[in-house]
């Protein structure tokens, strides 16, 4: 189920430094590299790392297949975005794709055995959730209204139960 509704790109204009969230998350990623010593990965290393990976890739992927039937764009900060997509693993996690990334850095994380390579998986998740998700979240309360607060509402951020209104 999505909410359909088509409106002037509310950013339109805007000049601002924006670092795509991939761009973030590989820098994250890198970053994991240089802070952490690469252990040697045990058997339950190689299964924790694989189960939060492949739970991180069904996350994002099952948000990505959910939002194609309704023709419209992952980046709800571009005049693509037409639909609200609530169903699917956005009833459950606003973010789902932001929390699939999170998900794959912490599983890296895993694989080396090491905890300071769980710093840049906190610095990624910060930064996304101090600066991407509140202008997104703008875009989202412009384009849908009541839809969205009552999504807002009934779902949260990153992790947790949905919440009956």
């Amino acid at each position: 189920m999505g909410v359909s509704k088509r409106h002037a790109d509310p950013t339109a204009g805007r000049t601002s430094r924006h670092v795509p969230p991939p761009v973030l998350a590989a820098g994250a990623l890198g970053a994991q590299v240089l802070l952490s010593e690469k252990h040697e990965r045990t058997k339950r290393a190689k299964a924790a790392g694989t189960l939060v990976a492949a739970g991180s890739l069904l996350l994002m992927g099952g948000a990505v297949i959910e939002f194609q039937p309704y023709h419209t764009t992952v980046n709800p900060k571009t005049m693509d975005t037409t639909t609200l997509v609530i169903e699917g693993p956005n009833r459950f996690t606003r973010n789902p794709m932001y929390l699939g990334l999170a998900g794959l850095l912490t599983a890296h994380a895993l694989w080396r055995r090491s905890w300071s390579a769980l710093i840049p998986v906190a610095a990624f998740a910060l930064v996304i959730d101090r600066t991407q998700i509140p202008a997104e979240e703008t875009v989202l309360q412009q384009r849908f209204g009541a839809a969205y607060e009552r999504y807002r509402a009934t779902t949260p951020r990153w992790i947790g139960l949905p919440r009956r209104n």
